[in-house]
């Protein structure tokens, strides 16, 4: 069977994606400051001539690798809630997916550091984190809301704050487990989630 012939969109983009997952290699293994076109391109098997057809410079393709990751991860944090029928679903989706996530936990999160630190160091593409956070926080608000009004719970303050909570505290257990290992689990960011809905529970109760 003939393989298909790609278009010259599907194999200009093919070549994007190639470079783009060189430079996630990359940056984590080297830092976004540690890494050049030179190399982006000897690690995705083209010259420096196909990195300059397709960006122009090794910035373009770091906001380029940000839009990209803010995208995926909005997307697989709304896939966590479709169809979900119950908090206690919710939940175990999460544990599954904080399981699987821990299996890469060294290189997400490195890769994730040396962009933020990108993002704070150039401006322009600091937008793009923020849009990430926000849509990830947004989500969690949802949740939020949903469950303490099926818990017959008022918000003890408002539900944007707790789901800047949440995602604070994620972040933070991550770091500590990638950090610190000894007493940390995988699913310390689930429990931990739990624990606070039954604390903003109980604490919506008895005002």
């Amino acid at each position: 069977m003939t393989a298909k012939r790609l278009t010259r969109e599907e194999s200009r983009e093919q070549t994007r994606q190639r470079l783009l997952a060189a430079a996630a290699e990359l940056f984590s293994e080297r830092g976004v400051n540690g890494t050049s076109v030179e190399q982006i391109a000897e690690r995705a098997g083209f010259t420096r001539g196909a990195f300059y057809g397709n960006f122009d410079g090794k910035h373009e393709l770091v906001v380029e690798l940000l839009r990209r990751r803010t995208q995926r991860e909005a997307e697989e944090v709304a896939a966590l809630r479709d169809g979900v029928g119950s908090f206690a679903e919710m939940m175990d989706r999460l544990r599954a997916w904080n399981v699987e996530r821990a299996e890469h936990l060294a290189g997400w999160l490195t890769l994730r550091t040396e962009l933020a630190l990108y993002a704070l160091r150039n401006p322009d593409a600091r937008p793009l984190v923020g849009e990430g956070e926000k849509s990830t926080r947004a989500l969690l608000e949802t949740s939020i809301r949903t469950e303490l009004a099926a818990r017959g719970a008022e918000p003890p303050a408002d539900p944007a704050f707790l789901a800047l909570i949440v995602h604070a505290l994620e972040d933070g257990l991550l770091l500590q487990r990638f950090l610190s290992p000894e007493g940390t689990g995988d699913e310390d960011v689930v429990d931990a989630v739990q624990l606070l809905m039954r604390s903003w529970t109980a604490l919506s109760r008895s005002s």
